[in-house]
């Protein structure tokens, strides 16, 4: 006989029974979803940030004239990359709590913090700043005007509230004294000074062990939601905030991006004098990424994942390959992208791996091997997958429960994604993007363009080594679990059905080496693994698509990582191509066609631009007896918008 009891008290419990029929990759995406739902939270209301950040190279020294000078900079390339924030890092004032008190001769003779926010938005960006609002500094005017306002542990001392190389005390979320400090500092951050982004840092000191609170009955969980509340409250909704610093479950609701990771550094460890041992918080790109990577589930489910900083400057120690990696997390994780570099000082080679990430997707990929990885716990393989928009959705109901359901999300998650992909900017509300959205890892392209996987294969080891993986990962495993990520069910129009191993093989385009290699089918049967060299902190990305051997297919491009979001239009007929790329932003590279019948268009008449092109052929594969051709055709995108800008078009000489 088992004793029972009458009651049986504890905290809220998750348990969630999910059919067998549903698919998902990421074992807590039902759970993540749920808490997001019960926390209101809205991903996509604000959209995505891509701007520039002062901390990594200026660090505290900063002042009007370096902020000024990369504003202009940052301006000056609004035709190359969208910059729409430019956020004033630690360093404005005199200390940590005594937010008002400028530092002489850098601030406030300029006529302070409202000229410089007017100062940026003047170039067309958002002005963002850095605050941490329930911290100060030991020799601030706040901390001994108001020592009763500071936590202190259970020993009756000072809580600890270190960080890196300094030591600051932490406020009491309890005292409603400090709230309304709090609340006076966010308003006037953002309704007198005019910042409407703020980067919110160190927000854990509000919430410290201890017992020396206002009010000890309050736990940790209810002072830190007084807090971020009571900062929500002064900001106001329309209000761009960046938590950092922050526990991550109690701010789901009130933050817009989420510092997910460690911050990044100047080099791929922690150097002297830091402990190099420390790989796991102390601020170096390997430990960014390792957590980026790992937290990635989170992205556009409670907020848009901040991965920090991408630093290009050679004042870094970070190879070519690890700036090139450090930009593909970025990119397939899809969170907000802040650059961090003196910009008068970043190379155009740098620079240009910034702009083949940008613009964001809005999606992110799903890391492969987060629970089989042996390498310190950094996920090697990431997978997007990517289809196009089709009309024909509206017809793929076959009139059965499952397929009706499946044909509603999928034209929901298509219009959607339209909305998306038109533009991912500062205020997704005019784009009336669903700010409840919380669906990813499949964005949406141009029609024509089929459907395709994009891998990220990723050497996190100090020495070069072969790696591979599984042509089974890089394919849907069957159309229902394509269609439950997102692609409607009939979306390609030419090609073989993604979610079966193609008869003819497969396209597979690597981006950042520009190689093309045609996969044959017996490739999938023998289950062959996709085999790559990579030297030590290198990345290379993917791109596998169902081959087509009578038909012209989109084959790739070295303009966007994602080989399909550079294009607004696709049209290909049998004796002529006609591709349309998105003119807002200029760029410079070359597309990749494949053209059947190849010894139709040897001769063929190419124009770029609306004027005389160049096609080069590179591999003449055979495909199911047809032999066929893949091309390169250059093209440089002037960014003005004009008609024939970034218009190619092939056509058969009769």
């Amino acid at each position: 006989q088992v004793a029972t009891r009458s009651n049986i008290s504890s905290d809220w419990a998750y348990l969630q029974i999910v059919d067998s029929s549903c698919y998902d990759e990421e074992a807590l995406v039902y759970y993540i979803h749920a808490c997001g739902d019960h926390n209101d939270a809205r991903p996509m209301e604000k959209g995505l940030t891509c701007g520039w950040c002062s901390w990594y190279h200026y660090y505290e020294n900063i002042d009007h004239d370096s902020l000024s000078k990369n504003a202009h900079i940052l301006n000056k390339s609004q035709s190359k990359i969208g910059f729409n924030v430019c956020l004033v890092d630690d360093g404005y004032m005199t200390s940590w709590g005594d937010w008002t008190s400028l530092k002489p001769g850098k601030f406030v003779k300029e006529g302070g913090m409202r000229v410089l926010a007017d100062a940026i938005r003047s170039k067309g960006m958002q002005p963002g700043v850095w605050l941490a609002p329930f911290s100060c500094d030991k020799n601030s005017k706040l901390a001994k005007e108001h020592p009763d306002w500071i936590i202190k542990n259970d020993e009756g001392r000072y809580a600890n509230s270190a960080n890196c190389g300094k030591f600051f005390y932490g406020l009491d979320a309890t005292n409603p004294e400090v709230r309304k400090h709090v609340y006076d500092l966010i308003h006037r951050a953002v309704h007198e000074w005019g910042f409407n982004v703020l980067k919110l840092d160190f927000l854990y000191s509000s919430c410290l062990p201890g017992n020396g609170k206002y009010d000890i009955t309050m736990s940790r969980a209810e002072a830190f939601y007084l807090g971020l509340r009571t900062i929500r409250e002064a900001a106001g909704n329309d209000t761009f905030i960046i938590g950092c610093g922050c526990p991550l479950g109690s701010a789901i609701g009130f933050a817009d991006g989420m510092r997910v990771s460690c911050d990044t550094g100047p080099t791929w460890v922690p150097e002297f004098p830091l402990p190099h041992w420390d790989n796991g918080t102390l601020p170096a790109l390997r430990g960014m990424l390792r957590n980026t990577l790992s937290r990635s589930v989170l992205g556009h489910r409670w907020w848009h994942n901040d991965p920090d900083c991408v630093l290009l400057g050679n004042t870094t120690k970070h190879t070519d390959d690890e700036v090139v990696s450090a930009a593909s997390v970025v990119g397939m994780t899809g969170g907000l992208f802040l650059l961090s570099d003196d910009m008068e000082k970043v190379s155009d080679a740098r620079l240009s791996v910034a702009r083949k990430i940008f613009p964001l997707t809005g999606v992110t990929a799903v890391p492969l091997d987060l629970h089989s990885t042996t390498n310190g716990g950094m996920p090697s393989v990431l997978r997007l997958w990517c289809t196009e928009q089709n009309d024909a959705t509206d017809d793929m109901s076959d009139g059965d429960d499952e397929t009706i359901e499946l044909d509603v999300k999928s034209r929901v998650l298509k219009e959607q994604a339209s909305r998306l992909e038109t533009e991912v900017g500062w205020s997704s509300r005019n784009n009336n993007i669903d700010p409840y959205s919380r669906e990813r890892s499949c964005f949406f392209v141009a029609p024509g363009l089929g459907s395709w996987t994009v891998v990220s294969l990723s050497n996190w080891l100090s020495h070069s080594t072969t790696m591979s993986v599984s042509f089974a990962a890089l394919v849907a495993h069957s159309i229902h679990d394509f269609v439950a990520m997102g692609a409607p069910k009939n979306s390609i129009t030419n090609a073989p059905n993604p979610g079966e191993k193609s008869e003819s093989g497969y396209h597979m385009f690597s981006f950042w080496s520009s190689e093309y290699v045609w996969i044959p089918h017996q490739t999938l049967v023998d289950n062959s693994p996709l085999v790559k060299r990579l030297e030590s902190h290198q990345t290379e990305i993917f791109h596998i698509k169902p081959a087509d051997p009578t038909s012209c297919q989109y084959i790739g491009s070295d303009l966007h990582f994602s080989c399909g979001f550079e294009v607004a239009s696709f049209d290909a007929k049998e004796n002529s191509v006609l591709v349309h790329l998105k003119n807002k932003y200029a760029k410079t590279g070359s597309i990749y066609l494949y053209l059947p019948s190849g010894n139709k268009f040897d001769n063929a008449t190419v124009k770029v631009n609306g004027v005389p092109g160049q096609m080069d052929i590179i591999a003449r594969p055979t495909i199911e007896g047809h032999e066929g051709l893949v091309v390169r055709v250059p093209v440089a995108i002037k960014g003005t918008g004009e008609q024939d800008d970034g218009v190619i078009s092939i056509l058969l000489s009769k």
